[in-house]
């Protein structure tokens, strides 16, 4: 299997009844200056466990991928990446064509049959898929579902100027308009196995998802943390951050609580492997994974 192939193969994980499925849109080595200017080539190379989440150059890689979660006879889609045909300022999203919704009916989920979409913030590669171009209009992906936002993160956009292009327009207002959309509390109850869990500073109303089921537990970061080097360095605030400071006092509590501790953690951007559990070390924090 070369690299392209390893990073975009479909990954599954069982969290008692809960099944967690990844979907690769697409990987990128080349944001992390943008995002991560701390984490330099230098520094990632030195750490031996972070290699499988940098490139042979010791960039960072981050994965957009959507989580497809199959709870309580629910079928969820956390976060829907980029989208295609959308008008985006930076260029290799711009107008993008992907496969991404072939390969997620390849691995036999009906758009019409998901019940839920979850997405942890408003940012342009966790809303994209939300709609697709159909009849001259941007039409809702999965038009059986309820679309969950939490109530400040929908707040903070009415005012926020958007960086990456019309954002909100095609992917999150034709949502509403089609009556699909439903405003929750930061901490809402999903199903009787999932869960929102407020982790804010990215993003005013960012949220992660939480699962629990037959004893055992995951959560779904989203981006409060993008990246394994700040489970490392969870100081180094990234330049995406609506409040670094925030982000960072969230990200400390985040690790210290699920530190040592059984609950799966599973990066929203973290590339394969993606999933493993935080382990404390004389070092600080690191990233144990299979």
């Amino acid at each position: 299997m070369n690299p392209t192939q390893r990073l975009m193969q479909p990954l599954t994980w069982q969290v008692g009844g809960v099944k967690i499925t990844r979907i690769v849109e697409l990987t990128t080595a080349s944001l992390g200056p943008h995002l991560l200017p701390q984490a330099t080539p230098e520094l990632m190379l030195a750490v031996p466990w972070l290699q499988p989440f940098i490139d042979e150059q010791g960039r960072i890689i981050l994965s957009m991928h959507a989580l497809v979660v199959e709870a309580d006879d629910k079928l969820i889609v956390v976060d829907t990446c980029i989208g295609n045909d959308k008008e985006r300022v930076y260029p290799r999203w711009h107008q993008m064509q992907t496969n991404f919704l072939e390969r997620f009916q390849a691995l036999g989920f009906d758009p019409d049959a998901v019940d839920v979409v979850l997405c942890t913030h408003m940012h342009v590669d966790h809303v994209g898929w939300n709609t697709r171009w159909q009849n001259d209009a941007w039409q809702p992906t999965f038009g059986n579902a309820r679309y969950l936002y939490a109530q400040q993160e929908w707040a903070h956009w009415q005012t926020q100027e958007q960086e990456y292009g019309p954002v909100v327009e095609d992917s999150v207002q034709p949502i509403f308009a089609a009556g699909l959309a439903d405003l929750v509390p930061a901490n809402h109850q999903v199903t009787n196995a999932v869960r929102l869990i407020s982790t804010p500073g990215h993003t005013p109303g960012h949220v992660s998802v939480g699962i629990e089921s037959q004893g055992q537990s995951a959560v779904i970061t989203g981006d409060m943390i993008h990246h394994p080097c700040q489970i490392l360095h969870p100081q180094w605030a990234s330049l995406a951050d609506v409040d670094g400071n925030l982000g960072v006092t969230t990200r400390n509590a985040f690790l210290a609580r699920y530190s040592d501790t059984q609950t799966l953690i599973i990066g929203t951007h973290f590339a394969t492997p993606t999933a493993g559990y935080v382990v404390s070390s004389d070092a600080g924090y690191v990233f144990s994974y299979a």
